[in-house]
């Protein structure tokens, strides 16, 4: 029990900043202290400079050669791949509004990894566990956008006539995807920034998250939260349960173990990321609704992941 309640405390720890920051937003949204002027032009500026240059921070520091694990990047691909597949072609027969659909979707896959998951990792095995999530960051990013924009425009797509090469324009000048494309030269080949460039790059880095979520709980409103319930929680349930349960025990019938079957876990069971709203604002998705999925995600993760963590220590698999 003593390990359940540090596990939870450390989950908590977590995710409590985060939710004070999306609170914060929604507070000034009321008090008129931001507008949606201010909502929309840091939504922009997070899609297209700070998330981008936090993304290449990350990656274009880690030690790619050291930590490159193949079994671990294919399990990781191939699961998702095909976890979205099923998603998709479930969820479609459900909701009807294409902006609905790809939000829907987005949510439901699209985990907090690069925040939480990095930090619930080094928690969990120090910096070797840090490294080995890392390395998995290099896939997350460009495979979560890619399925992004897939998702976000392909069902509007169906409706408007819109043509074929419209999502692969999408995802050739996707910010995010362009910043790990410039990263993994760096990575590989083991190259740094200046001192000067480092700095900026901390800076412009540091902007993102209290500007993502400051733009989220702005977009929250309660009619919202009531309208868009039924679809909320359905993403919530198969972001934190039913994707890690069933991935993560795939993970361990392959043979998984240790360190690489938890941070699997936590992959896997991670709340949805503040870039989906980002994504859906930008690309015309139901920008409430993702606001919606994040909050019900971020606040039913505490209780989620500290009880997978648990139960998977309880049952010495990690």
């Amino acid at each position: 029990m003593n390990l359940y309640i540090d596990t939870l405390l450390f989950t908590s720890n977590i995710v409590a900043p985060i939710f004070f920051i999306v609170s914060l937003g929604y507070l000034l949204m009321r008090l008129r202290i931001i507008d949606q002027g201010f909502i929309d032009t840091s939504s922009k500026l997070v899609f297209t400079i700070t998330l981008p240059v936090l993304v290449f921070m990350s990656i274009s520091r880690m030690d790619f050669q050291a930590v490159f694990n193949p079994q671990l990047l294919g399990y990781f691909i191939i699961s998702t791949l095909i976890s979205v597949a099923i998603l998709w072609q479930t969820s479609k027969y459900f909701i009807k509004k294409p902006e609905d659909l790809g939000v829907f979707i987005q949510g439901s896959f699209r985990g907090n990894y690069g925040i939480i998951g990095l930090a619930v990792s080094f928690n969990m095995f120090g910096n070797s566990g840090l490294a080995l999530a890392s390395l998995l960051l290099v896939c997350v990013i460009p495979l979560y956008n890619i399925l992004s924009v897939l998702a976000l425009s392909l069902p509007t797509q169906q409706t408007s006539g819109a043509s074929i090469t419209r999502p692969i324009k999408e995802i050739a000048r996707n910010p995010l995807i362009i910043a790990v494309l410039l990263a993994l030269p760096f990575s590989y080949f083991g190259w740094g920034l200046t001192a000067v460039g480092d700095k900026i790059g901390n800076y412009f880095a540091s902007l993102t998250l209290p500007l993502a979520l400051l733009a989220i709980g702005g977009s929250l409103n309660l009619r919202s939260l009531r309208d868009t319930s039924g679809q909320s929680s359905w993403s919530t349930l198969i972001k934190l349960v039913i994707m890690p349960l069933v991935l993560t025990t795939g993970a361990w019938l392959y043979g998984f173990k240790s360190q690489e079957l938890g941070i699997l876990f936590v992959l896997f069971g991670c709340p949805t990321a503040a870039a989906s709203f980002i994504m859906a604002k930008a690309m015309g998705g139901n920008a409430q609704l993702a606001a919606n999925i994040i909050l019900t995600t971020t606040l039913g993760s505490v209780i989620t992941l500290s009880s997978g963590i648990y139960l998977l220590r309880l049952w010495n698999l990690i």
